[in-house]
């Protein structure tokens, strides 16, 4: 009998267990507050008149989008809520010869000729391209460029081809009602480092030999070693010697290397000289469009080895052979190295091999004399002539204090970059970025003035792994693993809000934009290229997507690139984010072809609110869409929500408090002119 009774109370816990189980997956396919719609009118869309959106006509000093505390505006003084994408991944690669990542042929030979002309797009194909992103609702662009595209040529020879084709698109993208902010990319300093940005001469400026880099260890180049291509490995080259001494050059170069010279200049003011005046080339001409609200300051940028206290251990990603900071010093000033590869996981990096670095023994530097990390005593030989790291302080302690980047020196580059963009145009927004694994320095009431904190989240895990768990996930914060979805949301929608605490922490109450988040379309081995199906990317979007409008956030997603196709995504180091592809274009027709994923990438938004937005959500599963706002004085000018044929083509019905609706059919808006004061609701549900 003893037995049954154990067989019995065993089932019950299996039942319970179960039971929780499917709760927890339950509890996450409805993930929003339930919205009662019995004091609210219901109108369908064929009894909603046609209308027209409100248009205030532009000039030379009044910018479409300016800020009001937390809130982007519009002329009006109405709240938007910035529903954005980046312009493009192949952006970071030239357009003639076209050098995508893969391509060996040609990469050293035209370090100083390529150009970036036609990039994101040639000029010919622009009205099909911002007409298709204006049609799936994405009326913001960050607009990406690169120092490289600019002056390639050398120093102070700057490509007027190139800028004349950037003011022209900019210009193309307002006919089509799209605003714009420019956004100079770099991702581990250059092309020539594994990634993009720099032009090749900024490296050879500081003594450096690029051409050895793939040898001595001092850089992962996917040019350089060809196929296959390891998996997101190209972020493990911020800690290798190539991008950790550039940047290191760039923002503390005066403190850490202060007898390096360039043209007469210290290297941290030659470099940031040319990169500061190379952006404020493209400002000139862009002077007076509307259309454009501000710069980025610089993408990903990283403090290299500045505060970093052991010079012997890997830095945060490890992933294939990666030598320490001291390891890369040594293998690049010539030295054989015994170093460990790596194995990425959800679990943590573990070591698959012991392998020998720069077994040729070649410099990274074009002589020994240019080896700066040892002209400056952080390494040297000891009396058997090895090897040994002498400073292992170097780069924390200077003039006998401990530095702290973003204060003593990512906050100097910003304020300076501010006062350099802002002699152009006073009225530019200012998109700061702080360097990777760091926090925004505190800046004043005025300095913050016309400041937006656009640093960038993304779904670790998956974006790392190419693959995709609704169930299981990490907390990048704390690095514990969660468990079911309504863990993961929890802890995507709390990272979300400390961007905003960020914000205001730094800068007071200031508008918070994600510039970049997304999901690679490769995931899973790439199966939904051979089956067509994207609803596991769709999900995963949605994911993401719920975390930026639970927190109200404005966001630029990562990203559309108009080159994409199934074999090499957005040309470059083998990633694939881009929610258009011409594969998928060549296997669909009608107006959404080379769209994936866009049940989840086309969402309805609060495009325009006139009043103070306080909540907004939409399950794209149900087809509802829920807008709260809080009108404080009654005006005539309308709320604007967009509302795209995707997922409400068929028929839709409009809950609303008291006030009159109308429809914008150009532009797909509903429009809702409220007629009191307090919370208003409004909530769209699709018909089927």
């Amino acid at each position: 009998m003893a037995r049954w009774k154990k067989i019995a109370l065993w089932i019950v816990f299996m039942v319970l267990g179960l039971s929780a189980i499917a709760t927890l997956y339950l509890q996450s396919d409805r993930p929003f507050p339930g919205v009662s719609t019995d004091d609210l009118t219901c109108v369908s869309n064929e009894s909603i008149p046609k209308g027209k959106s409100v248009q205030v006509p532009g000039d030379s000093i009044s910018k479409n989008i300016t800020t009001q505390g937390e809130w982007f505006v519009d002329r009006t003084g109405r709240a938007m809520i910035l529903h954005g994408i980046n312009v493009s991944g192949s952006t970071k690669v030239p357009h003639s010869p076209r050098l995508g990542t893969h391509t060996k042929e040609g990469f050293y030979e035209t370090v100083y000729t390529a150009s970036f002309t036609g990039r994101p797009f040639p000029l010919s194909e622009a009205d099909e391209h911002f007409g298709r992103l204006h049609r799936w609702g994405y009326r913001f662009v960050r607009l990406l460029v690169t120092w490289e595209a600019i002056e390639h040529a050398g120093p102070g020879k700057y490509d007027e081809e190139y800028l004349d084709y950037v003011v022209a698109l900019v210009k193309k993208a307002g006919e089509h009602g799209i605003n714009v902010f420019i956004d100079p990319h770099q991702d581990v300093w250059s092309r020539f480092s594994g990634g993009d940005g720099a032009p090749y001469w900024t490296l050879e400026k500081v003594g450096f030999d690029p051409l050895k880099f793939s040898e001595t260890g001092a850089a992962i180049i996917h040019n350089v070693e060809g196929d296959p291509f390891p998996k997101m490995i190209w972020p493990t080259n911020y800690s290798k010697l190539a991008a950790a001494t550039m940047f290191t050059l760039f923002f503390g170069g005066n403190d850490f290397a202060p007898d390096t010279r360039v043209d007469s200049l210290s290297a941290q003011e030659f470099l940031q000289r040319h990169y500061v005046q190379a952006i404020v080339q493209l400002a000139q001409r862009l002077k007076g469009l509307p259309n454009v609200i501000g710069f980025d300051t610089l993408n990903e940028p990283s403090a290299g080895y500045i505060g970093n206290s052991n010079l012997e251990a890997f830095g945060i990603l490890v992933n294939g052979i990666m030598p320490t900071p001291f390891q890369g010093m040594v293998a690049g000033a010539g030295h054989a190295v015994e170093v460990g590869e790596y194995e990425f996981a959800v679990t943590g990096p573990r070591e698959v091999r012991r392998v020998q670095l720069n077994p040729s023994r070649l410099l990274a530097w074009k002589d020994a004399g240019s080896d700066i990390w040892r002209k400056a005593g952080v390494w040297g030989y000891d009396a058997a002539n090895q090897p040994v790291l002498l400073k292992p302080d170097y780069f924390v302690n200077r003039n006998g204090r401990a530095v702290n980047f973003s204060e003593d020196y990512f906050k100097p580059f910003a304020l300076r970059y501010q006062q350099a963009i802002h002699a152009v145009d006073s009225s530019w927004l200012i998109f700061n970025e702080a360097a990777l694994f760091t926090e925004l320095p505190r800046f004043s009431a005025e300095e913050s003035r016309k400041m937006v904190n656009a640093g960038h989240w993304y779904d670790a895990i998956t974006l790392l792994t190419k693959s995709y768990s609704s169930w299981v996930g990490a907390d990048v914060r704390t690095r514990k693993p969660l468990l079911g979805r309504t863990a993961i949301r929890k802890a995507f929608h709390d990272q979300m809000s400390d961007k905003k605490k960020e914000t205001v922490h730094a800068m007071g109450q200031r508008p918070t934009l994600v510039g970049e988040f997304g999901i690679p379309f490769d995931m899973q081995e790439k199966a939904a290229f051979r089956t067509g199906d994207f609803t596991t990317q769709a999900e995963a979007l949605d994911r993401s997507f719920r975390a930026m409008e639970s927190n109200l956030l404005n966001y630029t997603l990562w990203n559309y690139t108009a080159d994409n196709d199934n074999t090499r995504g957005d040309q470059w180091n083998g990633e694939d984010l881009s929610i258009f592809s011409l594969s998928q274009k060549k296997s669909a027709s009608g107006p959404d072809a080379g769209g994936r994923a866009l049940e989840a990438a086309i969402r309805p938004y609060a495009f325009k609110v006139a009043g103070e937005p306080l909540a907004h959500y939409f399950d794209y599963e149900e087809g509802e869409y829920v807008l709260r706002f809080h009108v404080h004085r009654v005006t005539n000018l309308p709320t604007e929500i967009f509302v795209p044929d995707i997922h409400f083509g068929k028929g839709f019905d409009v809950w609303h408090s008291p006030g009159q609706l109308a429809f914008d059919e150009a532009n797909d808006l509903l429009l809702f002119t409220s007629t009191g004061v307090g919370e208003q609701v409004i909530v769209i549900r699709k018909r089927d």
